[in-house]
């Protein structure tokens, strides 16, 4: 097995970061379209539209593209010297993918809020928490290439 990974690794590699670039956009353009979608004020055939967007973003885009970039992160992980795991960085990638992972979760949660008619943030707090991802980027892309 450790082998066929150390064959692979640079495909692996990149298949990762091609996924990873995909959930990316996605926990991007979420927020922006429930912003959108908050600040509408009950128009019923924007509210359908968005919906089926933000539904059809979710299960097509940004689901398979987080399962894409979880299998091929382990696969990476799993490679012999791909990972100093002795150092710090991992954890903090690591703890930061958990975030994200998280942060995919709560909108998967407000989006079945706006699909069931029952949203509670406004279209201030989406935009706040559309940083979050950012700065999880931010702390990603930073431990992987520098790996303080």
């Amino acid at each position: 097995m450790s082998e066929v990974l150390a064959g692979v690794h640079l495909w692996v590699k990149a298949l990762h970061i091609i996924s990873a670039i995909a959930w990316m956009a996605g926990l991007f353009y979420l927020p922006r379209l429930f912003v959108y979608h908050a600040e509408m004020g009950g128009d019923h055939g924007r509210d359908e539209m968005l919906e089926l967007m933000e539904a059809r973003l979710l299960r097509v885009i940004m689901t398979p593209a987080m399962i894409a970039t979880w299998t091929f992160g382990i696969l990476l992980a799993l490679t012999p010297g791909a990972v100093d795991w002795g150092a710090f960085w991992p954890y903090t990638k690591i703890a930061s993918v958990l975030a994200m992972s998280w942060f995919h979760g709560w909108l998967a949660a407000r989006r079945r809020d706006f699909a069931a008619g029952a949203n509670a943030v406004t279209g201030r707090q989406y935009r706040i928490m559309n940083e979050i991802p950012t700065v999880l980027l931010v702390v990603i892309v930073f431990s992987v290439i520098f790996r303080f």
